[in-house]
C-alpha cells in the first residue's frame, strides 16, 4: 500500500473532524439558498475631450493636430480620474449640494480607461441614489475643473462630450461571498489534512516494512498477522 492511503486510512478522523466543522457552519447556508451579500452598484459613462479650437495653433484647414490634441486630452483625463484631487473636487461638489462624502471614501472608486481615444469612467459605490449623485457630479467636475490642473490648456477649459449617460445597475456579488460555504468546507478540509501530516510526523511508532526501510536499516525479518 502507497504512503498517502496509509496515511490517510490511519489519520482520517483527524481529516474529518475539521471538515464536518466547517461543514456543520456551511451547510445551513447551502439548504436554505441564501443570496450572497450584494456587492454595491456600479456606474460607467464614456466621453470625447479636446482642447479648445482657440487654443491650438493651427494652419487653416489642418485637424491632423486636433485630433493629436483629443487623444492627449482624453489620456491625461484618464489619469486625473483616478486621482485624489478629483476625488476632491467631486466631494467639494457634493458638499455645494448638501451631500456630505468624503474625499477619502470615494477614494479608490473611480476607475477610467481611454481605449480608442474615447474615456470611460467607472464607478462603484454602496448607495445607488448617492451614486447617481456622485455621477453627477464626476462629469461636472470633469467639463468645469479640468483647466484648473492641466496647464498646457493655457487655462481655457477642454470641451468635453459625453457619449452616453451613466446607468446605475446592481454590481454582482464578490466572488468570496457567492462561494463562502464551499470555501470554508475546503479550508477545513485542508486544515485537517495538515493535522492529520503533523501528527503522522510526531508519531514515533514503526508500523510496517516500509517505515523501517525509510530509516535505512534493514530488514531481518517480518512476523505476519494471524
Amino acid at each position: 500500500m502507497s504512503l498517502i492511503p496509509r496515511f490517510l486510512l490511519r489519520w482520517w478522523w483527524l481529516v474529518a473532524i475539521p471538515t464536518l466543522i466547517a461543514a456543520a457552519f456551511a451547510l445551513p447556508a447551502l439548504l436554505r439558498n441564501e443570496a450572497p451579500a450584494s456587492g454595491g452598484f456600479t456606474t460607467r459613462f464614456s466621453y470625447s475631450a479636446a482642447q479648445n479650437l482657440e487654443a491650438i495653433p493651427r494652419s487653416e484647414g489642418d485637424y491632423q493636430d486636433i485630433w493629436l490634441s483629443s487623444e492627449l486630452t482624453v489620456n491625461a483625463l484618464t489619469d486625473w480620474i483616478t486621482s485624489s484631487s478629483f476625488a476632491e473636487e467631486i466631494s467639494r461638489r457634493l458638499g455645494e449640494q448638501g451631500i456630505a462624502i468624503d474625499a477619502a471614501a470615494l477614494a479608490g472608486r473611480f476607475a477610467s480607461d481611454n481605449e480608442r481615444s474615447v474615456g470611460q469612467v467607472f464607478i462603484s459605490w454602496t448607495d445607488g441614489e448617492q451614486l447617481a449623485q456622485i455621477a453627477e457630479a464626476a462629469i461636472w467636475v470633469l467639463n468645469n475643473r479640468n483647466a484648473d490642473y492641466f496647464a498646457q490648456l493655457g487655462g481655457i477649459p477642454a470641451t468635453i462630450s459625453l457619449l452616453d449617460a451613466p446607468r446605475v445597475a446592481p454590481a454582482p456579488p464578490p466572488l468570496v461571498d457567492r462561494l463562502g460555504p464551499v470555501i470554508r468546507i475546503g479550508v477545513g478540509l485542508f486544515g485537517g489534512l495538515a493535522l492529520a501530516y503533523v501528527a503522522h510526523l510526531l508519531d514515533p511508532m514503526l508500523r510496517r516494512r516500509e517505515d523501517v526501510e525509510m530509516l535505512g536499516l534493514p530488514v531481518i525479518v517480518t512476523v505476519p498477522r494471524r
